[in-house]
């Protein structure tokens, strides 16, 4: 078990979205990296805490994008 304050610091994150999505969107995306691929777009970068990364989540999702993935980067609660 955990105190919680480990989960509010900030960590890299990586999402993946259905779709290609160009460098155009990365003030959108709070200013993560965009790597676009063949079918799909990765953004990945820090995101200082749990506030952000749901803030950030809930704009995802009020926009409409397939989001199959989302996890931490490089650390034990991936």
């Amino acid at each position: 078990m955990t105190d919680g304050l480990e989960f509010d610091r900030p960590r890299t994150h990586q999402m993946r979205f259905n779709g290609v999505y160009g460098e155009k969107w990365s003030g959108w995306f709070d200013g993560l990296t965009i790597t676009p691929q063949d079918n799909e777009t990765p953004l990945t970068g820090p995101i200082c805490d749990q506030v952000a990364l749901h803030g950030l989540l809930a704009r995802i999702r009020d926009q409409g994008l397939p989001l199959p993935s989302v996890k931490g980067v490089g650390d034990k609660h991936s």
